[in-house]
């Protein structure tokens, strides 16, 4: 038990005080899966061809919307 709580501090310190132990560590739990996401969205991004957002829109003709416009609003510009 002595030898178990032991083995558990020497981690535990190791693990906050020792930054090359901490990314290894961080690398083993975490790193690989990161990376495999990665290539999974370079795959996806390659197979749809396009970059950023797809838009849908309204078919043309289709104006359906009661808004004929706005009124004026005077504004002042603001310098610094």
């Amino acid at each position: 038990m002595k030898l178990l709580f032991n083995i558990f501090l020497i981690f535990m310190l190791l693990t906050a005080f020792v930054p090359p132990f901490r990314r290894f560590l961080f690398h083993l739990l975490v790193g690989r899966q990161l990376v495999k996401e990665q290539k999974k969205a370079d795959q996806a991004r390659q197979r749809t061809g396009r970059n950023g957002v797809q838009v849908d829109h309204a078919p043309p003709g289709t104006s359906d919307s009661r808004f004929k416009g706005g009124e004026y609003v005077d504004y002042e510009e603001v310098k610094d």
